[in-house]
């Protein structure tokens, strides 16, 4: 089952577990877009969903059921991106990019879980970015969205184990996808003269790496296939050769932030008499 499965990286998942031989529950707010993106395919089903919605969620859980008779891989691929400064962004804002790429994935995963602890298997794979690893620049609410996923996944990884769920949070670089596409990104709403020039600056920048980026969507969706399919898969894979690099940063800047105070850190234990 993969969520926004009508364009991008959702799209190429589809496909590839299709071409695998997989049967695919391919979901999106837009049906007849889904259809149009994967194309027919007896292994196919098409099932409306908006994931901020849970009464969807149930009902396409339900047709899945109802079709496959049970869900072994959820793919929580659907997100959206908001761009700009923290302080352009209304409240609103930071609401919908949280409601989407946070609670989205909460309310999918809460309705498959309990069908997943009842046949005893099943695996949770949930794209996260390498913004959940860095709050990059002009990424506040986006990277607030993924690290928020990143956190929701370590620990529901441990909790499902018992069950004989597995868990998988993937972190992708750049691809090209349609997430930097104008129907993919909305910007911050205020403006704020300080931020003008860099503002200016930035946007030009994510504008112009739109259909430049370095990874192959269709690369990714071969190796999650791959993945998915394995015995004992990964908690955390980074995908791409800038994920990589960017983990190999994150682990340097944690272990060097942990050095330089670690005397200090470790001197606050409550004194024994």
């Amino acid at each position: 089952m993969i969520t926004g499965a009508g364009r991008g990286m959702g799209t190429d998942i589809a496909k590839a577990a299709l071409a695998a031989g997989y049967r695919v529950v391919a979901t999106g707010r837009d049906p007849e877009k889904v259809v149009k993106a994967i194309g027919e395919n007896e292994n196919l089903l098409v099932v409306k969903l908006d994931i901020t919605n849970p009464a969807e969620a149930d009902t396409a859980m339900q047709a899945a059921l109802a079709k496959f008779g049970s869900i072994d891989v959820l793919v929580n691929n659907a997100a959206n991106f908001y761009a700009g400064f923290f302080e352009e962004f209304t409240p609103e804002q930071a609401h919908a990019q949280m409601e989407t790429n946070f609670f989205g994935p909460l309310n999918v995963t809460r309705t498959i879980l309990p069908q997943m602890r009842k046949q005893k298997s099943g695996h949770i794979i949930t794209i996260s970015s390498t913004a959940g690893l860095f709050g990059y620049e002009q990424c506040s609410m986006y990277a607030a969205s993924k690290f928020a996923i990143e956190g929701w996944m370590d620990a529901l990884t441990t909790e499902v184990a018992p069950f004989g769920i597995k868990a998988t949070l993937v972190n992708p670089g750049f691809f090209r996808t349609s997430l930097l596409e104008p129907n993919s990104t909305t910007w911050a709403e205020k403006a704020i003269d300080d931020y003008a020039e860099r503002q200016k600056e930035l946007k030009a920048n994510w504008e112009n790496m739109n259909g430049n980026q370095n990874g192959d969507p269709q690369k990714l969706a071969a190796a999650l296939i791959r993945i998915a399919g394995e015995a004992e898969p990964p908690k955390r894979w980074l995908a791409g050769s800038d994920a990589v690099s960017e983990g190999y940063r994150k682990s340097d800047e944690l272990k060097a932030q942990t050095d330089a105070y670690r005397e200090l850190s470790s001197s606050l234990s409550i004194d024994q008499g």
